[in-house]
This record gives C-alpha cells, sequence and structure tokens, in this order.
C-alpha cells in the first residue's frame, strides 16, 4: 500500500493513456552478374615440299638420341578393410577422445527485474506507450493498485502477474497516461531504484546509500518507519531530478519491547532503540515533483 504522507511529500496526485504504435522499413540490394572473354588460339599447318632428284643428297643429319620416357607411378594399394571400417585414417580418428564443448552461459530471462534509473523509459516525460514499448504491450497494463487508506489510484503496472516483476507506474497526466509522477517498488518486486536501493535492505546499508545518517518516523506513527529527511545525503537529490522515498518495517522477530522503545515522533538511523528492531526497506516510492 502507498503511504500517504510519504507520497505527498515527493509529488503531486496521478494520471494516464496512450496507445501503442510500430513500423516496419524493407531493404533490397542490386543483383550483379559476371562477364567472362574467350580468345581461340588458330592452329597453323606446315607446306611440305617434295625432294628434287637434281640435287646433292644433303648430308644426314645425326640421329638425336631418344628421349627417356618418364617413369610411370603405380598407384598405391587400397587399404586393406579393418575390423571397425573401411578406411584405417577415419577409424582412427573416430577412436580418438573429443573434447567437450564449452558450456554456453545461461542467457538472463526476457524482462527479468533491472535497475530504475531517473532516464530513459523512467525519465519525468515518459509514458504507459515508452512502457508497453519497452517490455511488450502484453506485459503492460493500465488498471487499479492500492493506495492510502484502503483507497485506489490508477496505475500502470509492469508485470501485472508477477510478484517479483511487478511495478506500478503513477502518472501526473493521468488522462494522456503521460509524465511521470510516482514509480512504486512494493511487496516482493525485485526492481532495484536508484543508488542499489532494493527490497530487504537493512538499515546500515542504507545509511551507507545516503554517505550519512537521516531521520526516520516511529514505528507507531501513521507513516511509520518512512525516511523523512535524508539530511542533504546522497539520496536527497538524484541525478534526472526525482526524489526517492523509503519506509522501513520492523523485523518479524523484533519483541514488542523492542518495537515499543522504536516508537515516537522521529528517530535518527544511528539510534539504538531504531536499531533494536532491524529494519528493512519494505517499499521504495520515486517520484517527481510538479513544476
Amino acid at each position: 500500500m502507498i503511504d500517504h504522507k510519504l507520497r505527498s511529500q515527493l509529488c503531486a496526485g496521478p494520471a494516464v493513456a496512450g496507445l501503442l504504435a510500430a513500423s516496419l522499413v524493407a531493404l533490397a540490394g542490386p543483383a550483379h552478374a559476371q562477364l567472362f572473354d574467350r580468345w581461340p588460339a588458330p592452329a597453323q599447318q606446315m607446306e611440305q615440299r617434295a625432294p628434287d632428284a637434281t640435287a646433292p643428297p644433303a648430308a644426314e643429319a645425326p640421329a638425336q638420341p631418344a628421349a627417356k620416357p618418364k617413369p610411370v607411378r603405380k598407384p598405391k594399394p587400397a587399404p586393406e578393410p579393418t575390423a571397425q571400417g573401411t578406411d584405417p585414417a577415419a577409424d582412427a580418428a573416430a577412436a580418438s577422445p573429443r573434447r567437450a564443448a564449452a558450456p554456453k552461459p545461461a542467457a538472463a530471462p526476457a524482462g527479468a527485474p533491472k535497475a530504475i534509473a531517473c532516464a530513459g523509459v523512467f525519465a519525468k516525460g515518459s509514458s504507459h506507450l515508452q512502457l508497453a514499448q519497452t517490455f511488450d504491450a502484453k506485459n503492460v497494463e493500465f488498471g487499479e493498485v492500492d493506495g492510502p487508506e484502503g483507497s485506489k489510484l490508477n496505475a500502470t503496472i509492469v508485470y501485472p502477474t508477477d510478484p517479483k516483476r511487478r511495478l506500478e507506474v503513477l502518472w501526473q497526466n493521468e488522462a494522456a497516461r503521460s509524465d511521470v509522477s510516482l514509480i512504486v517498488v512494493t511487496g516482493q518486486s525485485g526492481w532495484t531504484a536508484p543508488k542499489g536501493l532494493k527490497l530487504g535492505l537493512p538499515l546500515a546499508q542504507l545509511e551507507k546509500a545516503n554517505g550519512k545518517p537521516f531521520k526516520v518516523s516511529g514505528f507507531d506513527q501513521d507513516n511509520g518507519g518512512s525516511v523523512i529527511d535524508w539530511q542533504g545525503g546522497a539520496l536527497a537529490a538524484l541525478p534526472g531530478g526525482c526524489k526517492v522515498g523509503v519506509r522501513l518495517t520492523a523485523d518479524a522477530k523484533a519483541t514488542d519491547a523492542a518495537k515499543a522503545q522504536a516508537a515516537g515522533k522521529e528517530f535518527a538511523s544511528t539510534d539504538a532503540a531504531l536499531k533494536g528492531v532491524k529494519p528493512v526497506i519494505a517499499e521504495i516510492l520515486i517520484g517527481y515533483p510538479q513544476d
């Protein structure tokens, strides 16, 4: 459920709509041919004259030694058939051990949760259409999500039937389903927010991401466990103009006495009473303030 007070600190009310479009471009290439020229060589003939009977006989030219015939190579005898086959070379190759092919690394499942940045498809000017183009229209729907005090809000839902990939996006222009107002990571979602924030992250890691202590509302408040002031830390302002809000929840094994110590108006993240309930992140809100 989206915390009402925390949400109001990030941005104003939601708004939403959009249509999906696509285009194709086909390219064709020219065909080529090759040409070849033939140059015939004409045959030549010699004319023979009859011998002159009155002419003295010409001296006989010495006989030229006959050219030695080139030795003829005898063909190698065909290999004898073996027990495995008719080709010893093929049998030897088949008998030699072969190295097993290295297994290919498993591909990441399509649409697996990724990091959310205040840019691209999650930028302030994004829309339902862009989400549908990025994650496939069949994985994106517009419907109702839980709001504060049992209310319902309209939002675009990415992977609505998969709790581990689910993401809720509310719009400043709800009619057009455009201009991001709030991105909600809750439930069992595996999405990672800016600075590595994710559900289940403990208090110490959240303080490390901020770079300094921050203030948290007491767990007995309406917005109990919510960060109310980042105290000028790294999470106070993010690239892309968005702001991040976090709600913490006490460990399920925390005793009633420890929870009572964490009750009150506000606590510093370094307070022993807050650390006593071992809180972890239960909800992340990423919002864009209205101009």
